[in-house]
């Protein structure tokens, strides 16, 4: 009489299975907390802190952020959308000097002159905008805003879509922020979903930089806002 060779227990798949789906689902929430986490933070700390050019506060300073310009150097429509709520809140009095705040690292490309020269040529006085070199993103404009220019309150102005963060990063780097919209452009309907969307992604960015406390080109602090308000 013959035996056959001891057979050796195979493990069931399933429990395999399991735990690969548990990794997998375990991935999928850090990756959506990390994504997601700072667009909560982002959208409750601007909450109550985003108006129109009706319903704008009054600040001593607008700060406007750069949007690119045309290939003749003219600001982009993005940018004249900010400018226009820019030059509306100055002639209401709700604000008195617009600092303007832009790309300006090389030397064929410059935001802020273009932003003042679109300013005065529609009347605001070339005295009441003080001009931002450095400005060359979100977190650099607020923190250069604070600390170079010495603004302790502003209204900052950009698109809709970018305020919640535009506001948030200013208040998170100490600066008394309320933020004033354009909603004009959203006739660009392609660019304006694609930056909504982009914005998702920008706020891990502003979370990082605020964290870590990155430092902007900075330089020497400047007395020119103080100069052009003392001036009005």
């Amino acid at each position: 009489m013959t035996t056959s060779p001891p057979t050796t227990a195979q493990p069931h798949p399933r429990p395999r299975r399991r735990r690969l789906f548990a990794v997998l689902a375990a991935l999928v929430i850090v990756a959506l907390a990390i994504v997601l986490g700072p667009w909560v933070w982002v959208s409750a700390a601007s909450r109550g802190h985003v108006h129109t050019v009706g319903s704008a506060p009054e600040a001593p300073v607008a700060l406007v952020l750069g949007a690119g310009l045309n290939p003749d150097g003219t600001p982009s429509p993005f940018l004249a959308g900010r400018l226009e709520v820019a030059r509306q809140l100055h002639a209401s009095e709700q604000v008195r000097v617009l600092l303007v705040s832009g790309d300006n690292r090389v030397v064929n490309y410059d935001e802020p002159t273009a932003m003042r020269d679109w300013l005065v040529e529609r009347g605001v006085p070339a005295s009441d905008v003080v001009l931002d070199f450095a400005g060359r993103d979100t977190y650099d404009s607020c923190v250069r805003a604070k600390r170079i220019f010495g603004v302790d309150r502003l209204l900052v102005v950009s698109q809709g879509y970018h305020l919640p963060r535009a506001v948030t990063t200013c208040r998170a780097v100490g600066l008394d922020a309320d933020g004033v919209g354009d909603w004009t452009a959203k006739r660009y309907a392609g660019v304006w979903e694609s930056g909504e969307r982009r914005e998702k992604l920008a706020a891990v960015k502003a979370v990082i930089d605020v964290m870590t406390g990155r430092d902007p080109v900075l330089g020497e602090p400047e007395t020119s806002v103080q100069d052009a308000l003392a001036g009005g």
